[in-house]
């Protein structure tokens, strides 16, 4: 992808770093075991295998954008099958391989699915609808940049919620706003089943310690990608 190119997705760019992030941050700190205050150079890192994979990932997910209809897992699958993985730059995998992330290329390969899935997902959600809860700053890092709406009880559970009373009907739809990063830890630290009955308020999610240490780290962190 060509400079110009680059600048034309540069907001899908970093719609995809942001999804990247969460998971290299976890699987650094699960190895590591660092405080978040520690860590000097992960969102360099982070950077740089965002602009190592974006440039070599196909034209038509550089430009994903919402359309009116959502981007279905199954669809993203059938895409990504034919897919010459083989054109993403040897220095992400040997980078994740060297830092001990992954054991191989395979699992190289599974980590940036994984990642794909989550960018296809964001970049073509559709616009919030919940402006009268809209929040000036993140939730969680409490950063003054682009935020998403995260439903504290995930939509897949409701009808479990309600069967088992978790929680009554009124509370369905509470949101919290919080920036794509932080969506994304989120969703990394609990499956939905567990978001909907044990973190369902931000006072809640904030009371875990790896939360805790996202927020400390994610705080410090600039919105949109350096250009150098």
């Amino acid at each position: 992808m060509s400079t110009s190119q680059a600048t034309e997705n540069s907001s899908n760019l970093t719609i995809f770093r942001d999804c990247l992030a969460p998971v290299i941050y976890r699987k650094f700190t699960s190895l590591t075991e660092e405080d978040s205050s520690d860590i000097s150079d992960l969102a360099e890192f982070i950077e740089y295998l965002s602009h190592e994979v974006f440039l070599c990932i196909p034209a038509s997910f550089q430009r994903l954008e919402y359309t009116g209809k959502d981007a279905s897992a199954k669809d993203l699958a059938l895409d990504l099958s034919t897919f010459p993985i083989h054109t993403i730059p040897t220095s992400f995998t040997d980078s994740l391989i060297s830092y001990g992330l992954v054991g191989d290329e395979e699992d190289a390969e599974k980590l940036l699915m994984q990642v794909m899935e989550v960018y296809v997902s964001e970049a073509t959600k559709p616009p919030p609808v919940w402006v009268s809860t809209r929040k000036a700053e993140c939730e969680i890092c409490e950063r003054n940049v682009p935020l998403t709406y995260h439903h504290l009880i995930p939509k897949s559970t409701h009808t479990k919620v309600l069967k088992r009373g978790w929680h009554p009907e009124h509370m369905l739809n509470s949101v919290a706003w919080i920036c794509r990063p932080c969506h994304t830890m989120c969703h990394k630290v609990a499956d939905n089943e567990t978001l909907a009955k044990d973190f369902f308020t931000v006072e809640r999610l904030l009371a875990r310690e790896d939360i805790q240490r996202w927020a400390a780290y994610q705080s410090r962190q600039k919105w949109g990608m350096r250009r150098g």
